[in-house]
């Protein structure tokens, strides 16, 4: 394995919209959801190891999920991890990690992933890594990947390219999420990619990007350039963390930069977002009810996705295109239609029976 590749999960987030499921207390990385018998963040980790060696693989997450990640990556040490004291958007966590690597390996190539997506041919994703970190490792420039898109999804941002000859292709524009209009043109143009929040760069090139775009951040995070990897690593960032701007990596610098480019890929990926996008990737019965967990007795039912407790024993008459969470002491059932309003709803459970239950 090539000791130059490095990768950062990202597993700092709530998964809001997975409730009851996820919680601030065990968010959705951490569970098993399709029901494969390993979490979310456990399948990540095991796809880099086919091409990282296992101790370049580092963990950025809210220093409260620390127990969380070493009791599911056991081969993990505390090295291995960057603990946020407080949440501030992507690039504060990038940069840190960023000039951790730097002060441990000058000509690191690096690969930014989300710790709870879905991807369906991992060959084919490790191919693409590959082709990613040797581009990065000769040239300046910040890559993203595109996935081929397959319909005008209004929930994912969207990647415009050069439609060149060559395979990596210089990064036009980003835009946020569209209205259905928009990405039906998007899609019918066929310059578009959705947008994964998977990014390969070399240190060099990334850390050089922030002392352009967001200087007071780099020179924030510089001053631990001689405690990183050491003891006081964790004195220097609880201390400093929370001083850092609140601002994502699109925002703070991918859209400033002019060295942007894109890989189009197509591995079969899925941000797993929703319990929409998890219905999708969950196999079904042949009236197209999903289930993980449980065992489902359907009667004159449809298009629903029932996740319960393992052998929980559930009955279901006459319902159709419905989400039925059980979580302990929580039961959620919601229209598919409606899955939107799970974050106002968990907003309501907050204030009428207490924080413990989100």
């Amino acid at each position: 394995m090539n000791e130059n590749y490095y990768a950062v999960i990202m597993a700092g987030g709530v998964g809001s919209r997975f409730w009851p499921m996820s919680t601030k207390d065990y968010p959705k990385q951490f569970h098993d959801m399709l029901g494969t018998g390993e979490s979310l963040i456990q399948k990540t980790f095991k796809r880099f190891e086919r091409l990282i060696p296992t101790e370049n693989i580092l963990i950025s997450t809210n220093k409260n999920y620390e127990k969380l990640v070493r009791s599911q990556l056991e081969n993990t040490t505390k090295k291995q991890l960057l603990l946020e004291p407080s949440m501030r958007n992507t690039s504060p966590c990038i940069l840190y990690a960023a000039l951790k690597i730097y002060a441990q390996n000058p000509d690191a190539v690096m690969i930014i992933a989300p710790s709870d997506h879905w991807i369906d041919d991992v060959p084919n994703f490790i191919e693409n890594i590959e082709t990613a970190f040797e581009y990065c490792q000769q040239n300046d420039v910040l890559m993203t990947l595109g996935i081929e898109p397959n319909s005008p999804n209004t929930g994912y941002g969207y990647i415009q390219f050069e439609n060149a000859q060559n395979e990596i292709k210089k990064v036009k524009k980003f835009t946020e999420k569209p209205n259905l209009e928009t990405a039906k043109e998007f899609i019918n143009s066929g310059d578009y990619l959705w947008n994964a929040g998977i990014f390969i760069w070399s240190v060099k090139s990334i850390i050089k990007s922030f002392q352009k775009s967001l200087p007071e951040m780099y020179d924030l995070f510089s001053k631990g350039n001689n405690v990183y990897n050491s003891e006081f690593e964790d004195d220097f960032i609880e201390t400093n963390y929370s001083k850092s701007q609140d601002i994502s990596i699109d925002f703070g610098i991918l859209e400033k930069a002019q060295n942007v480019c894109v890989l189009p890929v197509d591995f079969g990926w899925n941000d797993l977002g929703t319990w929409g996008s998890l219905y999708e990737k969950l196999p079904k019965d042949n009236q197209n009810n999903a289930t993980v967990g449980g065992e489902v007795i359907f009667r004159d039912s449809t298009n629903n996705i029932i996740r319960t407790q393992k052998n929980k024993k559930v009955v279901i008459q006459g319902l159709e295109n419905f989400i039925v969470v059980e979580n302990e002491d929580v039961l959620l059932i919601c229209p598919k239609t409606e899955e939107q309003e799970i974050k106002e709803i968990t907003k309501q459970v907050k204030k009428d029976f207490g924080d413990t239950f989100v």
